[in-house]
């Protein structure tokens, strides 16, 4: 029996017991099988008791057909052969990715904390579980005590008594789960810990998203230390130019200072690139769980590759996303929170049994005219609680509302996060077109105005004007670039990775492989 509704003729709160009945008997033979067979019949009639509160049922979402921004862009299921799984990263081609990335689901300390944080929730569902059970118990004691007896006639005076008693008994109590409270505890803990675990998969998808931008912010800014290198050069030769036009006296002073004050500016720009690269450094070694010190990267000429990612169908978000997992197993842990409200509405009961041994004196305590045994039963029931149990009600009631909205919430975030890098690469693909025929022109300009300067033809001015408009194109199309890549790393995580929401669940394998 699953049910929502609660008794109303309850009222609310106080206490009252049913009497605790207790039979004791000694010496009788069989008491034992008696006591072991009421159980045992006892416990087949009680797990078949009811569960109060409503069954989960994931909420339906209207889910769009396709993205909006997925023209030009291949459709994939979740299991496609060109869908990023697993080592995703290698999509890249980056020897640096594929050395680090590994290393973020073991070093990196906000996964451990997040692992360490599962860890945790998987031990309070065995806690929880525990309650389904019975408990046993074995006490046992000896006394050895001394006594005054009576006075007597002889010499010896007051005459000492010693006598000495012990029991060995077992034990057994039990709180029958009549109304689901604790089954439904245990789906509430079942569900935290999958959220857990989700967690734990977005931190890990979060800290290797985080080093993947990290190394792409590293490689452009090498390539950039390249780009203005090479301007660097460019400019000294200028200068050299026009410093020897200027001694000859057919070029003015102010060309020889112009021309220096480029290549100045020039040199500054490429000295302020070290503390940025020296920064993503320091950010990819943290990532990883080393020190600054600890890490060393060496300059690198090339650039990652820019993959073409699957962007898949809308609805494979809510599999593939474990930030939509982490909401939607809190979604389920509130809604069996209300259970556990509403079996407090229902009386609760308690079952003990005990049987042993009991002899004073101490010898012959496991003859069986020394046995001893007990039954107990108690109930409970509130009839009065000034509203309390309303209230934790309407509570949970309220917390499953907003973990629902938080749910919904979520999963439109994540459309809107994918919405945006589609639209960002596809529109930057189009203008990095564009600027490599700006590159390309303004290239040519450089190259002709410094030919009519050292014609004579121009002056100083429209040489460094064009020299200056080849560098802000040449670094403009390598922003593009940056972009791209972060725009496709973006995507990749924003689709979940290699992530899928199949994998909660199975944390005895999680945690053996662990």
């Amino acid at each position: 029996m699953n049910t929502m509704d609660h008794p109303q003729s309850h009222g609310d709160a106080g206490a009252r017991s049913a009497p605790s009945p207790r039979f004791p008997q000694r010496r009788a033979p069989g008491a034992g099988r008696l006591v072991r067979g009421t159980l045992a019949a006892t416990l087949s009639l009680l797990l078949g008791g009811c569960m109060v509160g409503p069954d989960y049922h994931r909420p339906e979402l209207a889910m769009p057909t396709q993205y909006k921004e997925l023209p030009g862009w291949t459709a994939a299921t979740p299991d496609a052969a060109a869908a990023p799984k697993g080592d995703w990263w290698r999509v890249f081609g980056d020897p640096l990715l594929d050395q680090l990335e590994p290393q973020v689901a073991v070093s990196n300390q906000t996964v451990r904390q997040d692992y360490a944080n599962y860890q945790q929730a998987l031990a309070e569902v065995q806690e929880a579980r525990s309650s389904l059970f019975p408990t046993l118990g074995v006490t046992g004691s000896g006394t050895r005590q001394r006594s005054a007896g009576d006075l007597s006639s002889s010499a010896s005076g007051l005459r000492q008594a010693i006598s000495s008693s012990g029991s060995a008994e077992g034990n057994v109590s039990w709180a029958p789960d009549l109304w689901g409270k604790v089954r439904r505890g245990v789906e509430e803990s079942k569900a935290t810990a999958q959220a857990s675990q989700a967690t734990f998969a977005n931190a890990t998808l979060s800290e290797q998203t985080a080093l993947a931008t990290s190394v792409i912010e590293l490689r452009v800014t090498d390539a950039d230390i390249d780009l203005l290198q090479k301007t660097v050069e460019a400019y000294q030769e200028s200068l050299r130019v026009v410093t020897n036009q200027g001694q000859a006296g057919t070029a003015a002073p102010s060309d020889v200072i112009a021309a220096r004050t480029q290549l100045e500016s020039a040199q500054s720009s490429l000295i302020a690139l070290g503390v940025s690269r020296a920064k993503y450094a320091h950010a990819i070694a943290v990532l990883v769980g080393k020190t600054p010190e600890e890490l060393d990267i060496p300059h690198s000429s090339s650039l990652p590759n820019l993959p073409e990612v699957p962007a898949g169908l809308p609805s494979t978000l809510l599999q593939r996303r474990p930030d939509i997992a982490v909401a939607e197993r809190q979604m389920a842990a509130q809604n069996a929170a209300i259970g556990v409200a509403v079996a407090a509405y229902y009386p609760s009961l308690s079952l003990s049994a005990m049987d042993g041994f009991s002899q004073s004196p101490l010898a012959g305590l496991l003859h069986i005219a020394n046995h001893v045994w007990s039954l107990g039963a108690d109930v409970s029931e509130t009839v009065f609680d000034g509203g309390l149990r309303h209230g934790q009600v309407a509570a949970a009631k309220a917390a499953y509302e907003a973990a629902e909205a938080n749910y919904r919430g979520t999963v439109l975030g994540a459309l809107q996060n994918v919405e945006d890098d589609l639209s960002g690469l596809r529109i930057l693909a189009q203008q990095a077109e564009v600027q490599d025929a700006a590159v390309r022109d303004a290239s040519r300009g450089a190259e002709i105005a410094l030919n009519e300067y050292q014609a004579g033809t121009v002056d100083y001015t429209t040489a460094a004007t064009a020299q200056a408009t080849r560098l802000s194109a040449e670094q403009t199309a390598l922003n593009l670039r940056q972009q791209r890549l972060l725009d496709a790393v973006s995507l990749i995580g924003d689709l979940g990775g290699g992530w899928s929401a199949d994998q909660l669940g199975d944390a005895s394998r999680h945690t053996a492989q662990r």
